[in-house]
């Protein structure tokens, strides 16, 4: 690496939210002058550097300014402030179908699209076969596209936008729509892009992908650059305090904590028949697992779950909403309370936690998931145990003894 690919001068981008804005002359005039709104600023006073042959992860929350400021490197938006220097061919990818016209076929929106990236028409030429086939849209490519799935869209965009051979490729969230197979070819396909030197600027909800993938990394939140660095810290820093670090939850020590943010626990209740709290447990009785929750963001479609660990972190029992096919379909910003309701809990006597977890339905990484938030213990009485994982009801019956006859199966011979 010899120099920046991108370089971030104190950017700021303000956007106006209107309120009821006039849709006519005669609502302007009946309403005495023009429509209400304010300002919002999307980005404040940004900088940062991008080097040349590094992947470059974005990341923060939804509205945190990423994309916005993707597209102020892209060129599509106008920062207000400060300035932005690229260097070499540049390819943006960074909205499903952008460049794309409905009622062409795929092959005819393959040149559109290559011209607008400043490909000419014999490039395509030499390049379509290959280009058709990363896309995997073989069957479809003289079908209009208005008629493909939101995949291919992708799938066949970003085919397009890798082939002009870019020096610097911008990739928005939109990798996420692809399926596992192709995001897996797309990552192998950035590997190759950065082996030959090549820049690339990605923004993405996955973790795990930013901490494996990415070089280097800056998280915003509000428009406000929080840090720049290697990508793997920049992550734990960006989760809270990490998968390898701990935190506190209601005041409870030795909290450890790894999620996208979206969403935070705040408490695990484990409560009895009478709705009291419970630090130890009957494990023949009913309890209720009650998780209290911020959601700082929306969320589609939920899926919350619980795991209880015994003290060798062996899971004796797990559930998620997806298991009993509840899954609500929003989860809307802020406080929110979630019950499990186990008809026993037969374990044997001795110490447990709960694990829980809430994520979007089919998302790789969660949007918090906490160990440790919860310790409790299964009390002893009458239902003890010499081993096993279970506590089962049980007894023994009559001894009877001095039969004249009886089994031999398993006696010697």
């Amino acid at each position: 690496m010899t120099g920046t690919a991108v370089e971030v001068h104190g950017v700021s981008k303000r956007f106006r939210v209107y309120h009821d804005r006039n849709q006519s002359i005669k609502a302007t005039v009946l309403k005495g002058g023009r429509a209400k709104y304010e300002e919002f600023w999307a980005l404040r006073d940004v900088s940062l550097e991008v080097p040349e042959g590094s992947t470059f992860g974005l990341l923060g929350l939804n509205g945190s300014g990423k994309s916005t400021l993707l597209k102020c490197i892209a060129g599509i938006l106008q920062p207000n402030e400060g300035r932005i220097v690229t260097r070499g061919r540049m390819a943006a990818m960074l909205e499903v179908g952008s460049g794309f016209h409905p009622e062409l076929s795929g092959r005819e929106n393959v040149y559109l699209n290559a011209a607008i990236l400043g490909m000419s028409d014999r490039e395509v030429d030499r390049k379509l076969e290959s280009i058709i086939d990363f896309a995997g849209v073989e069957r479809f490519i003289d079908h209009p596209v208005k008629n493909y799935s939101s995949g291919m869209y992708v799938r066949l965009g970003f085919s397009v936008a890798i082939h002009t051979e870019p020096e610097l490729l911008l990739v928005d969230e939109v990798l996420a729509v692809g399926d596992k197979d192709f995001q897996a070819k797309c990552l192998a396909k950035f590997d190759e892009l950065k082996a030959s030197g090549k820049t690339v600027v990605v923004v993405s909800h996955s973790m795990g992908t930013m901490r494996t993938f990415c070089d280097q990394a800056a998280w915003l939140d509000h428009g406000e650059l929080q840090a720049v660095g290697p990508a793997s810290e920049i992550v734990d820093r960006y989760t809270g305090d990490g998968r390898a670090s701990t935190g506190t939850v209601e005041g409870v020590e030795g909290l450890k904590r790894f999620g996208t943010g979206e969403v935070r626990f705040t408490d695990i209740e484990l409560l009895g028949t009478d709705g009291q709290e419970l630090d130890t447990v009957d494990p023949t009785r009913p309890l209720t697992v009650r998780l209290s929750f911020y959601a700082h963001e929306p969320i589609e479609r939920p899926d919350f779950a619980i795991s209880i660990r015994d003290s060798q972190q062996t899971a004796v029992f797990n559930i998620t909403g997806h298991d009993r096919d509840w899954l609500p379909q929003r989860l809307e910003r802020g406080h929110g309370t979630v019950e499990i309701q186990l008809a026993s809990l037969p374990v044997r006597a001795g110490g447990y936690r709960i694990v829980a977890d809430v994520r979007a339905e089919g998302a790789e990484e969660p949007a918090d998931k906490i160990w440790g938030g919860k310790r409790f213990g299964v009390e002893r009485g009458d239902h003890t145990t010499s081993g096993g994982t279970l506590y089962l009801p049980s007894g023994f019956g009559e001894l009877r003894t001095g039969a004249a006859e009886g089994s031999t199966r398993l006696m010697p011979r």
